[in-house]
């Protein structure tokens, strides 16, 4: 896992990745959250069901570059398979892209499991 990030930022860049994942899984678990409530059983709630789950990956920092893509792709689907507004699912898999392609950053769980080991003597 670790040879799919270059580096696990820390310091500003890292809680520039922090505010990052908080941002787009608050949203896709928010917006998850409100889709399953008000409606009716459909073949669209997997979609939101997958989003929701992977909102959650995103805001642990765990598994970030697979959440990530799935998130890209989900939501992509949502927006050119859906009427409505295309605007915010355009934007949240952005932002699951980057996360994705940039990594997790310092204060993740996959920076705990698949960081760097300092050996200390």
């Amino acid at each position: 896992m670790q040879r799919l990030f270059s580096t696990f930022a820390d310091g500003w860049p890292g809680v520039g990745l922090l505010l990052q994942r908080v941002l787009a899984g608050t949203m896709l678990v928010r917006l998850g959250i409100v889709q399953l409530t008000g409606t009716p059983a459909s073949t669209s709630m997997i979609l939101q069901v997958v989003s929701v789950c992977a909102g959650m990956l995103l805001l642990l920092g765990l598994w970030t570059p697979v959440a990530g893509a799935l998130i890209a792709v989900v939501q992509m689907w949502i927006a050119f398979a859906y009427v409505g507004d295309p605007w915010i699912p355009i934007i949240l898999a952005t932002l699951g892209a980057t996360v994705a392609m940039i990594g997790p950053g310092a204060w993740s769980i996959d920076a705990r499991l698949f960081g760097r080991k300092h050996i200390g003597t």
